[in-house]
């Protein structure tokens, strides 16, 4: 709590004191309801005459009653109710870590896990962040003790959900994980954290890097077959419902898994199925620790070596070889968050676009797309190894 809050709490305090009221966590709420009404506004600037509050911590308590609360409904339409601004956040899944970034809302993380630390360490003001653990070793303790004011997680698990509720702290799903449900998704963020203006910003110049690709692609067919490698297992896929998917398909690609059911859009495939449906374009998902196909792309890499030498790998390997992309050199090394992260899959659909059909898109460079994100939207200078090969 910081100093201008300290006072705020003692005023009303010592004003509920004489009330015989029990103070709530709303700043300027007298009688418990959590909804600050014309009545204690007044009171609040009758403490302002009194010099108990100060004008700015009226303003604040004005700016309650004016918009709150409010009502939101998440992914998994559920229903919360917002009685004051968020302060305190914490994001329990990656994907959701981006958008609240570009938001420029990184100082309402109370905690975050110790893979978006790492993922987004080359943004102002991750590094010095406490951590809750992994994504997927969260310590519900830290969580709780950080005192967020919501949790935005990917869905919502009754046991993690029951722990935080007798915490008293709500649970938004917004999953960011499919690209036709971004804008609702980023905007129903932006309206938690108050930052409708830059959400507006960022959708327009998304938009419009989007539209310039699939204006293109529309009409092209037959599509040029791509088989995603994800790396999870030796024939892991995306299939439908996955943002790789979506990825490849808005850069004018058809995705030769799409017809596969599998949980979350990933599938493992026989490799006597990937000879015989024969891509045009392979693009192998790279990430960030581990075993390859990882430490081969990123903001921390400063040549494509690791990324060229892993790439002769997949040209000997013996069944991708076999194929079309094989024979004609047209397999590509791709950084994973970028088709994870909703805020940035116009990039990767540039870069795909560019690999897909080179001569329709001969002007488009993603590099400097992506260069422009970085700087405009996360607010780092840009560097890194995020495509190979590229001569964009």
């Amino acid at each position: 709590m910081n100093f201008m809050k300290y006072i705020l709490t003692i005023a009303l305090l010592f004003l509920l004191a004489v009330l015989g009221v029990q103070a709530l966590e709303v700043p300027g709420d007298l009688n418990g309801d959590k909804v600050v009404s014309v009545e204690e506004v007044a009171a609040a600037e009758k403490l302002v005459q009194e010099g108990k509050l100060s004008a700015d911590e009226v303003e604040e308590i004005k700016h309650i009653h004016k918009k709150y609360p409010i009502s939101i409904t998440d992914s998994e339409n559920r229903t919360i109710t917002i009685y004051k601004p968020i302060e305190k956040t914490i994001i329990l899944h990656t994907t959701g870590y981006e958008p609240l970034l570009v938001l420029g809302a990184q100082n309402k993380l109370a905690a975050v896990t110790s893979t978006a630390k790492e993922l987004y360490s080359y943004v102002p003001g991750m590094s010095n962040k406490t951590t809750i653990g992994a994504y997927n070793e969260i310590d519900y303790e830290k969580v709780i003790e950080s005192k967020p004011d919501i949790v935005l997680a990917y869905r919502c698990k009754p046991e993690v959900e029951e722990k935080l509720k007798l915490a008293d702290i709500p649970i938004f799903v917004l999953k960011f994980s499919e690209t036709d449900k971004f804008d609702k998704e980023f905007r129903i963020l932006a309206d938690l954290l108050e930052k409708e203006d830059r959400a507006d910003e960022f959708i327009s110049w998304r938009n419009d890097y989007l539209y310039q690709i699939t204006t293109q692609t529309k009409a092209i067919d037959p599509k040029i077959k791509v088989f995603i490698a994800t790396g999870n297992g030796p024939w892991g896929s995306s299939t439908n419902g996955s943002n790789s998917h979506d990825t490849v398909t808005a850069a004018g690609g058809y995705n030769i898994a799409s017809e596969i059911s599998g949980e979350y859009g990933g599938v493992t495939v026989d490799p006597e199925w990937v000879i015989k449906m024969n891509p045009e374009i392979v693009i192998a998902e790279a990430w960030v620790e581990g075993e390859p196909p990882s430490n081969l792309t990123g903001y921390n890499m400063k040549s494509p070596d690791n990324a060229k030498q892993y790439l002769e790998t997949l040209y000997r390997n013996e069944v991708l070889k076999e194929t079309s992309a094989g024979k004609n050199g047209r397999i590509y090394i791709f950084h994973g968050p970028i088709l994870l992260g909703s805020c940035s899959s116009p990039i990767g659909i540039c870069y795909c676009a560019k690999w897909f059909y080179p001569e329709v898109f001969k002007d488009l460079n993603p590099d400097d797309i992506n260069k422009e994100y970085f700087e405009k939207w996360l607010g780092a200078p840009y560097k890194g190894v995020w495509g190979y090969p590229t001569d964009s």
